[in-house]
């Protein structure tokens, strides 16, 4: 994971390329975005500090590179934080700029064993950092997460979190603990930030979520007991609402919203 490619490797392939955490992106004379190449970044003189091989993108090589801080791009070109672009590039590739960044970041704090602070060496054929002094590897940082839509007869729970930017309500989402199961998670995450408690608790799918390097595990599940009491350092406001009644909801490309539109899908008949 040098920031030098080989020279088989120097004029192909797309690069993800980041600047304190923000993706460069290249702008047509029709506002049509487009991640820039590797040639692209050559062209334009920036150089990289470090670079990682993602494997193919869309047919071609895919990178991920570390921009140093003081970069200047043209004026056709715009560093943008991944919650800006969402509705800028396909899905598709929107899921390889979170895998990317992931993958940029982990390398960037893993120069030097955690252990005994010696250079670390990357390993040839996966994504793991080795110490040649003491041994200790780390791989890529995955923090799992659980998040849940709880139904209330014909009523699902969405609340505002505190630290949402946007006017937008979600599900009910939180962090696994150590030492926990994700069943677990739900029904502890519920009742501190909502004071209820739930049952039937069913798998519903998964998606990586890059904010930040989180894996996030959904669930389905019904009310069981208790009212709503918000957990006020979490949850701004939290109510049931129906399929025909919601408020702002986030963008679909969230697993979110593929828990809201599930409900919706199953409950608009019913309210």
């Amino acid at each position: 994971m040098e920031s030098t490619l080989s020279s088989t490797e120097t004029t192909t392939g797309i690069c993800f390329a980041f600047r304190d955490n923000e993706l460069l992106l290249s702008f047509d004379d029709n506002d049509h975005v487009t991640i820039p190449s590797i040639s692209n970044l050559s062209l334009l003189g920036i150089q990289p500090i470090r670079t990682q091989y993602l494997g193919r993108i869309n047919n071609q090589h895919g990178y991920s590179a570390e921009l140093p801080h003081d970069t200047v791009v043209s004026s056709n070109m715009q560093f943008m934080n991944l919650r800006q672009i969402y509705s800028l590039i396909d899905e598709d590739l929107f899921v390889q700029a979170g895998r990317a960044i992931q993958i940029m970041n982990w390398d960037k704090t893993h120069q030097y064993c955690g252990q005994c602070g010696s250079l670390t060496e990357t390993l040839p054929n996966e994504y793991a950092k080795v110490c040649p002094k003491c041994k200790l590897t780390n791989y890529p940082r995955i923090c799992p997460a659980i998040i849940v839509a709880v139904v209330k007869d014909d009523h699902i729970l969405l609340a505002q979190g505190t630290r949402f930017t946007s006017p937008f309500y979600s599900v009910l989402a939180g962090f696994v603990e150590p030492g926990e199961t994700l069943e677990e998670c739900v029904q502890r995450e519920i009742k501190e930030e909502v004071g209820i408690e739930v049952k039937d608790i069913s798998y519903f799918g998964s998606q990586s979520w890059p904010f930040p390097n989180s894996l996030m595990i959904a669930f389905t599940c019904k009310y069981d007991r208790g009212e709503i009491e918000m957990d006020k350092m979490e949850i701004k406001d939290a109510g049931w609402f129906n399929a025909h009644n919601l408020p702002p909801i986030p963008s679909s490309i969230s697993i979110s919203r593929q828990l809201i539109d599930w409900f919706v899908l199953n409950h608009s008949q019913k309210s």
